[in-house]
């Protein structure tokens, strides 16, 4: 599911900023070594996360390797629009564009089916409350203990689009997603514990199909040495 047993958000990366008129960055690079956690090649990556004044924080995904390698890069921020994260987000709103996602097996990962959401829980194509179905009768709910699936995007291959909104009510907080991957893992937190309780955070987490590798159907993760990875996600927010 994972990149390994020290994935890259547990290495320290080399950290520095760059401020312009309206943005902000943070850019982080790393050099993973050739068969590092099992993975061939010395890849270099770069990550700038950017704070804009139109109030969005755009991601941008950069990596080159030296030899053949697997390369799916996402993040992992959680989110709670009412700003506080001992409220959970049950009663947040979700939209996602997306008539298919990826049923999983009971260890997380899919089973290489694609599956149509139409009169499942798993129906975003227009605002639901998160919390709606999530706890109904369903056999892939269970085994994510709530949501924990991938997304297969629609209008894929088409640059950085709208792929995913976010709505809470109380507050008025809009979240808009948008990314040119061709999925996005929906995450409502049903493991957190300690400071942070249950479903108090969501994740959208754009990407390519989890263990893209092993199923042939999907769309594939290969870098080969001539080539640079490159994806783009930004999280756009207003009040309404």
């Amino acid at each position: 599911m994972h990149g390994g047993y020290k994935d890259f958000d547990k290495v320290i990366w080399k950290a520095s900023t760059r401020t312009n008129e309206d943005s902000v960055s943070l850019i982080l690079t790393h050099e993973s070594k050739d068969m590092e956690e099992g993975f061939p090649g010395n890849l270099n990556t770069t990550v700038i996360y950017t704070l804009t004044s139109d109030n969005s924080l755009d991601i941008y995904y950069e990596a080159s390797t030296d030899k053949k390698t697997i390369v799916n890069l996402t993040n992992h921020a959680y989110f709670n629009l009412s700003g506080n994260f001992k409220n959970n987000i049950l009663d947040h709103q979700l939209q996602i564009d997306a008539n298919e996602m990826l049923p999983i097996t009971d260890a997380l990962i899919p089973t290489g089916k694609i599956l149509r959401v139409a009169n499942t829980p798993f129906d975003f194509r227009t605002f639901k409350t998160i919390g709606d179905d999530i706890e109904c009768d369903n056999e892939q709910l269970k085994l994510g203990s709530g949501y924990d699936h991938c997304w297969v995007l629609n209008s894929q291959n088409k640059g950085n689009k709208l792929i995913a909104k976010a709505y809470y009510e109380e507050s008025g907080r809009v979240l808009e997603v948008y990314s040119d991957q061709p999925g996005v893992q929906l995450y409502t937190g049903n493991h957190l514990s300690g400071s942070h309780g249950c479903r108090t955070g969501f994740c959208l987490e754009t990407q390519h199909y989890p263990d893209s590798p092993n199923q042939p159907k999907f769309s594939s993760v290969v870098l080969k040495s001539n080539e640079i990875y490159k994806s783009n996600t930004s999280y756009k927010f207003s009040v309404i």
